[in-house]
C-alpha cells in the first residue's frame, strides 16, 4: 500500500496539516487559525460471532484514530458491505445498531452512511473530528528519552483467531470482546492532560509496526522490553500453539530490516509483538518527568496503562526488542 501511495501525484493545499506527505492516524485540514477538521475511515470483517458486538467493536475501532490524535470526534458515517444473499437482514440491523449505539456512547452521532453488497460482512465508520491545528498529538513528535506507554494488553489477534478456530472458551471470548469494546477516549484525555509528545493506536501493524512508525517519524529508535509488555493471559497458550493470524508474520516480515530482535526471545514472543490488534490501545510517548503523574491519572481513569519502552537517539534501526526488563 505504501508503494501505491508513492506513485500518486502529490496533493498540495495550503491548509493541509497532515496528509499523504506525512501520513498519520488521520488526515488533518485547517479551516481556521484555531480549528482543524480531523478525518479517518476504517472497516474490517467480523472478529466475533455476535453481530451486535461486531458492530460495536467496528465503531470503537474507527473512533480510535481520532482519539489517538488528541482530537474530538463530532460525527460519523456508516460504511457497510453486506452479503444479502447469504445472511438475513436482521443481522445487518443488529450490526448497524451496534455501530450506532457504540458511537453514541462516545458522544458521536452516526448521521448517515452507505451500504453495498459484498461477499462477506465489512463494517466501520468514516469519522469527522475537530481539534486545534497546533495542539494535535502527532505520530512523529516523540523526543529522545520519552517513555512509551501502552494502554491495552496485546493478544487480540491471536484470541480472535482462536474464536474462528473454536479454540477459545466463553470466558476468553468475553474478555477479548470487552477489551475491544473499551474506547480509547479516557486514555486520550489523560494523554492530553499530561503533555504527551506523540501517540498512535495499535491496530493492524501490531505493536511492532506502530512503534516503528512512531520511531521513524521522529528519527529515533524505540527500545521495547518484552517483560514489560502486557499480554492477555488467554493469548499466551494460543501463541505458543502458533495460532496467529496471517498478519502477524506479514508484519514481522515487513519490518524485518528495521528491527533488532534479542536472540533470547522465542518465536511466539516476537510474533505477539507483531500480532494485529483490532481496537487495540494507544501507544503514547511521555516525557519522563510527566510519567508518574500520567500513570496515576490512567489508574484513576481505570485504564491499565504500562510503560513498555523508551525512545532513544537513532541506533540504526527503528525497533530494538529486548528480553531484558525495562528497569535493567
Amino acid at each position: 500500500m505504501s508503494q501505491v501511495l508513492r506513485e500518486l501525484p502529490p496533493i498540495r493545499h495550503p491548509d493541509i496539516v497532515v496528509g499523504l506527505d506525512n501520513p498519520d492516524d488521520c488526515g488533518v485540514v485547517r479551516v481556521a487559525d484555531d480549528l482543524a477538521v480531523v478525518t479517518t475511515v476504517d472497516v474490517f470483517t467480523p472478529v466475533v460471532d455476535d453481530p451486535y458486538d461486531y458492530g460495536r467493536i467496528a465503531a470503537i475501532n474507527s473512533l480510535s484514530d481520532i482519539f489517538a490524535m488528541g482530537a474530538r470526534p463530532v460525527s460519523a458515517l456508516s460504511i457497510a458491505g453486506f452479503p444479502q444473499s447469504t445472511l438475513p437482514l436482521t443481522v445487518l440491523t443488529a450490526i448497524q445498531t451496534g455501530l450506532v449505539d457504540a458511537a453514541a456512547a462516545c458522544g458521536v452521532p452516526v448521521v448517515g452512511g452507505h451500504t453495498v453488497k459484498n461477499p462477506e460482512p465489512l463494517f466501520g465508520l468514516a469519522v469527522t473530528g475537530v481539534g486545534h491545528p497546533d495542539r494535535l498529538v502527532l505520530k512523529g513528535g516523540a523526543q529522545p528519552g520519552d517513555v512509551l506507554v501502552l494502554t491495552k494488553p496485546l493478544g487480540i489477534g491471536v484470541m480472535t483467531t482462536g474464536i474462528k478456530n473454536n479454540r477459545l472458551g466463553a470466558d476468553g471470548i468475553r474478555r477479548v470482546t470487552d477489551l475491544m469494546l473499551a474506547p480509547n477516549q479516557r486514555a486520550a484525555e489523560v494523554m492530553l492532560a499530561h503533555g504527551a509528545h506523540a501517540a498512535t493506536d495499535v491496530t493492524g501493524f501490531g505493536l511492532l509496526g506502530h512503534a516503528a512508525e512512531m520511531a521513524r517519524g521522529a528519527g529515533l529508535t524505540a527500545r521495547l522490553h518484552w517483560p514489560a509488555i502486557p499480554v492477555l493471559d488467554e493469548a499466551r497458550p494460543l501463541a505458543k500453539a502458533d495460532l496467529f493470524p496471517g498478519g502477524a508474520r506479514a508484519n514481522l516480515t515487513a519490518y524485518a530490516a528495521d528491527i533488532d530482535l534479542d536472540p533470547a526471545l522465542m518465536d511466539w514472543q516476537t510474533l505477539l509483538i507483531a500480532d494485529p490488534q483490532t481496537s487495540g490501545g494507544l501507544l503514547i510517548a511521555f516525557p519522563p518527568e510527566r510519567l508518574e503523574a500520567a500513570l496515576a491519572a490512567f489508574a484513576v481513569a481505570d485504564v491499565a496503562a504500562r510503560p513498555v519502552g523508551r525512545l532513544l537517539d537513532r541506533q540504526g534501526v527503528s525497533i530494538m526488542l529486548t528480553a531484558g526488563d525495562i528497569d535493567a
